[in-house]
């Protein structure tokens, strides 16, 4: 079946980011890690615009280049996750059943960037793909525990401009595959 012209995204299938391993945002790391129970992945486009005004009349205006604002939301993050996004240390000590993990955050840690993948079937066949290039935490990291529900965490931020070669200037990718793919 031939790829049709306009993508049917339905659901929400799959989510991972990948960190930079350097905070200029040229390398990526070797593994990415998946969001499981995964609700919402969602973007704005935004830029911010300069006006000239001049003889009582707006003359121009100038644009400051794109990016995009997101948001990520689920049943839950796991520690690496959260650590992928706002920085922080995951450690696990013990053996099993008596296994513990746990994420500390230093007031001296730096929220990290990193590549945001999510995969969406396509109801005209194949899957629809959404990439934020260079990713960054730049919101609040939120989650609530409350009587008879389950925990849903949520996470926001920026996406800029790429600077790893391949992806030179890219802020977001939109990606239709005929047949459907798993993201990398």
């Amino acid at each position: 079946m031939p790829l049709n012209t306009i993508p049917l995204p339905y659901g929400l299938r799959e989510v991972k980011i990948t960190p930079y391993t350097d905070f200029t945002r040229t390398t990526l790391a070797g593994s990415s890690i998946k969001f499981p129970n995964m609700q919402t992945l969602s973007f704005k486009e935004k830029e911010d615009f300069q006006e000239l005004r001049g003889d009582d009349q707006l003359v121009a205006v100038h644009g400051s280049g794109p990016n995009i604002e997101w948001e990520l939301e689920g049943g839950g993050y796991s520690f690496e996750a959260v650590a992928g996004m706002y920085g922080g240390t995951v450690t696990t000590t013990g053996v099993t059943p008596n296994q513990v993990k746990t994420f500390d955050k230093l007031g001296t840690d730096i929220r990290p960037y990193f590549k945001a993948r999510g995969r969406a079937i396509s109801d005209s066949g194949g899957d629809f793909h959404t990439v934020i290039h260079a990713a960054r935490a730049t919101d609040d990291l939120e989650g609530e525990l409350k009587d008879g529900e389950f925990w849903l965490t949520k996470a926001s931020g920026t996406g800029l401009p790429s600077l790893v070669a391949a992806d030179i200037g890219k802020v977001y990718s939109f990606i239709q595959n005929e047949t459907a793919t798993a993201v990398p």
